[in-house]
């Protein structure tokens, strides 16, 4: 009678000790694996203040960017990124050289016009000439030039409706200082002249040397007023002529 329920009992027995050995198998388990999870949790990671992100600066220069490898950039930085390098500035180009020179910074070229007063006395003819006076001169230095010159002279009319009439051109140097207000001076030229009118068995041309002293007044740096006198040798009509020329004129300075 009691046999049964006996069964029953062992019955109901027999699952609770399967749970219990489940149990008892996770918890011993458990108790296994607590001891390595405690050992890893130590060793899973190195300090934060040694990691690279420790090291992160979000406001950094671009000079700490570059040494950190993160960091945003920095406006100089990247307006040096996104704006292209500016072009080379050209060489700039070689200046045109003046000709200009010595203590007063002068110009090289002269170049003078003048009214001319020649006085010419012979032994066929004698004339009072007005007419014009050009020079150019070239300075190789602040006192020494290279001149040539163009002269024309014309005279009221001698003997039957004629003029007289006088053309001569010549070169030479000129001898002067340029560093002053007043600039003095003296050339020495040689050339060549032309005389009308024509007379009986006589050449209307005649070698020249002329020789004379002037003075220049510097009004700007391209101008100058000028005064000159000057002793004209020539030799017409198989005769020699000993004469005096005056000019008055300006000097233009390139």
């Amino acid at each position: 009678m009691y046999w049964p329920e006996a069964q029953r009992g062992m019955r109901m027995r027999k699952p609770l000790l399967g749970a219990l050995v489940i149990l008892g198998a996770a918890c011993a388990a458990m108790a296994q694996d607590a001891p390595v999870a405690a050992n890893n949790f130590d060793n899973t990671a190195a300090p934060f203040s040694e990691t690279s992100a420790a090291r992160v600066n979000f406001f950094s220069t671009s000079s700490d960017s570059s040494s950190s490898g993160f960091g945003l950039a920095s406006p100089s930085a990247t307006a040096s990124i996104a704006t292209p390098a500016a072009p080379a500035t050209p060489a700039s180009p070689t200046p045109k050289p003046r000709f200009v020179f010595g203590d007063r910074d002068d110009y090289r070229w002269q170049l003078g016009l003048g009214v001319e007063f020649f006085r010419f006395q012979s032994n066929i003819i004698n004339a009072s000439l007005v007419g014009l006076n050009t020079t150019l001169t070239y300075f190789t230095n602040d006192w020494f030039g290279l001149e040539g010159s163009l002269v024309t002279g014309f005279a009221p009319t001698i003997y039957t409706n004629e003029h007289v009439k006088y053309f001569g051109g010549s070169g030479g140097i000129r001898l002067g200082s340029r560093r002053a207000r007043f600039e003095p001076w003296g050339h020495v030229l040689v050339g060549g002249a032309h005389l009308q009118p024509q007379t009986a068995n006589n050449s209307k041309n005649a070698l020249t040397v002329q020789a004379g002293l002037g003075l220049d007044y510097r009004v700007n740096s391209r101008l100058s007023l000028r005064a000159e006198t000057d002793y004209v040798y020539s030799k017409f009509f198989n005769d020699q002529q000993n004469n005096f020329q005056g000019v008055a004129g300006i000097v233009f300075h390139f």
